[in-house]
């Protein structure tokens, strides 16, 4: 008797554990079909401060979702027209001027260009439009960086810089932009 009722509640509970990933299964569905983003995995972010005298302020935040990574950068209080953004060596925004965030990050050791078109660094994020209240968004997606691995992709550690003026994505090794007017250190939120 006690042996049946082992085996009974056993296949009972295989049924309900059944039932319960099939729930889940179809809810992952459901929220696919919904268009619904799923839960990033991982985030990085960088807090972006004044550098050379502006009075810029930001955010930065790396999202990653599966193999991709959406980046947004948000700044005020900066001064209207294009400024270049790009990732740096190093998250150290110590010096008054921001060069101590070093160089353009370029683990892939190519030449400096446009995101997506022939080389360019894997810091090269673009151009930004600042207008007129003092406002720019800058927003890109790629599956070619990593948060928080210890690679030498991996973002984190690095520094996004915000420049006075915008990259011509020509000029060796930077694109001409001009003094660093914002500074950030990337940092992982896990």
């Amino acid at each position: 008797m006690k042996k049946s009722f082992v085996c009974s509640g056993i296949k009972t509970l295989s049924l309900l554990m059944l039932i319960g990933v099939s729930i889940a299964l179809i809810s992952c569905a459901l929220i696919r079909e919904a268009g619904i983003p799923p839960t990033p995995s991982k985030q990085a972010t960088a807090g972006i401060g004044p550098a050379s005298g502006s009075d810029l302020s930001g955010t930065a935040i790396f999202t990653q979702n599966g193999d991709t990574i959406t980046l947004v950068i948000e700044v005020q209080d900066a001064s209207p027209g294009i400024h270049a953004v790009h990732i740096h060596e190093k998250g150290d925004c110590s010096a008054p001027d921001g060069t101590s965030a070093g160089g353009h990050w370029n683990p892939t050791q190519v030449a400096h260009g446009k995101w997506g078109e022939g080389e360019f660094h894997l810091g090269d994020i673009g151009n930004m439009i600042v207008g007129e209240e003092g406002t720019g968004r800058i927003e890109l997606t790629t599956n070619l960086w990593e948060i928080g691995t210890g690679s030498d992709i991996d973002i984190v550690g690095r520094g996004i810089i915000v420049h006075a003026g915008a990259d011509d994505f020509t000029s060796q090794p930077s694109g001409a932009a001009g003094a660093r007017i914002g500074c950030g250190a990337i940092e992982s939120d896990h």
